[in-house]
């Protein structure tokens, strides 16, 4: 490009002296011609560098249900996994995952983009045992500028369900540190990519009000109950007897908006103790009382509203499980589910006592939000359009790089040749 060009003018400058006017058309005439390929591991991640363009590939909650999503959902655990299944059919030549509650998304390289899309659509198939017709009317994909782009918004919460949410910020973090780790496949392009759209989701949330006063999904959660209680359960939520099965990040935040609002106590159910009794620690104010998992269906008996935010895969909470227990056709009771794949199942609704809610009852709750957050949204887009436009020069910059480096070389060769004949 011409910025890249102007920085480094001078030693280009350099590379032509002193040289005979027919030695500089030559070596001119000699790099359009093919030149062989380099053999250095250097010269080699260069080369690989030239050509490559940006894509995405995944669904979120504003393209597909999460009985779609919980197909896909990765445990970080397995992001790397994941990249590295891509990246070994062939036509992809770096990726990451991104693999949250709302969203499951494929950051990619390639310089084929047919035989690439091929290749993830391929993947994603495979691992959610959907046929590609079914998986492509969910699915958004997105390439070149418009895919870097999306990320770009990701990172600055402009693309989540809650406008401004910070968690969305930590994910792309832990994106990017797991695509750069050892076994992780985030070449050049990549992790550039990534670590821009985390400088970018940083400068949103400091030079703007967008995150003030925002909320995530366990405080849209904690609403959405508040705002329902008299409707499903007959009673003030400030009366409401409360319980949270699962002990990690979410439940925390869950506690974190509950607390904010007067909680007083509150049980949590889960498969060990540690956790429960760091939460303990964590909020001395409240009265949390802990029990394991084989207490859970007494705890279910004795709660008014039950928030599940567990990792497991199948369903904690079902219809069978409830009339198993003797808790179908009692007492009014009401299921938030927090989790990507649902702890919940759907069938529970068929219960007339129950009302279960997922993450994609929350859109209603969120609205408002939105319509809050309008001017923030659009200082923040400007500020993710200058991120963007930085790093598409920078990836214009380095498609060039090769070609000066070949330039360079040639000249350099027959000046020697030329102050050899001298």
């Amino acid at each position: 490009t011409d910025a890249f060009v102007s920085q480094h003018g001078a030693t280009m400058s350099k590379a032509f002296l002193p040289t005979s006017g027919t030695a500089l058309q030559v070596a001119a005439e000699v790099v359009t011609s093919e030149i062989k390929p380099r053999k250095t591991r250097e010269e080699r991640l260069e080369a690989a560098s030239k050509g490559l363009q940006v894509h995405v590939v995944g669904l979120s909650i504003h393209h597909a249900e999460v009985e779609v999503r919980e197909k896909l959902a990765v445990p970080e655990c397995d992001w790397n996994q994941a990249s590295n299944d891509i990246c070994s059919r062939g036509a992809v030549a770096e990726a990451a995952v991104l693999s949250t509650c709302n969203r499951f998304e494929v950051y990619y390289a390639a310089s084929d983009p047919h035989a690439a899309m091929a290749d993830v659509t391929k993947y994603l198939a495979d691992r959610s045992g959907l046929p590609v017709s079914t998986l492509r009317k969910n699915l958004f994909m997105l390439s070149g500028e418009d895919a870097v782009w999306h990320v770009m918004r990701v990172s600055g919460g402009l693309d989540s369900l809650i406008v401004g949410e910070g968690q969305i910020l930590s994910q792309v973090r832990q994106c990017y540190l797991h695509s750069v780790e050892e076994d992780g496949c985030g070449g050049k392009v990549l992790s550039r990519l990534l670590n821009n759209a985390l400088a970018a989701g940083k400068r949103v949330r400091s030079e703007t009000a967008i995150s003030k006063g925002s909320v995530s999904i366990s405080s849209a959660a904690v609403e959405l109950s508040e705002m329902l209680a008299m409707d499903d359960l007959q009673l003030p939520f400030s009366e409401s007897r409360l319980a949270v099965v699962g002990a990690g990040k979410m439940t925390r935040l869950l506690i974190t908006h509950l607390a904010s609002r007067g909680l007083e106590k509150i049980i949590i159910v889960n498969r060990s103790l540690g956790r429960p009794k760091e939460l303990q620690e964590q909020f001395p104010d409240v009265d949390i009382e802990i029990k394991l998992m084989d207490d859970l269906w007494d705890v279910v008996g004795r709660s008014d509203i039950v928030y599940t935010a567990t990792s497991s895969e199948d369903y904690v909470i079902d219809e069978q499980r409830l009339e198993e227990n003797g808790l179908a056709g009692g007492r009014p009771l009401m299921l938030v589910d927090i989790s990507v794949p649902r702890n919940v199942g759907e069938d529970c609704k068929n219960i007339p006592n129950v009302k279960a809610y997922n993450v994609d009852d929350l859109k209603a709750v969120v609205a408002r939000n939105t319509a809050m957050r309008q001017k923030e949204m659009i200082e923040a887009e400007n500020l993710l359009r200058e991120e963007t436009q930085a790093y598409v020069a920078w990836r214009e910059a380095l498609s060039a790089i090769p070609t000066i480096n070949q330039l360079q070389e040639r000249a350099n060769a027959f000046r020697e040749e030329e102050l050899k004949r001298c």
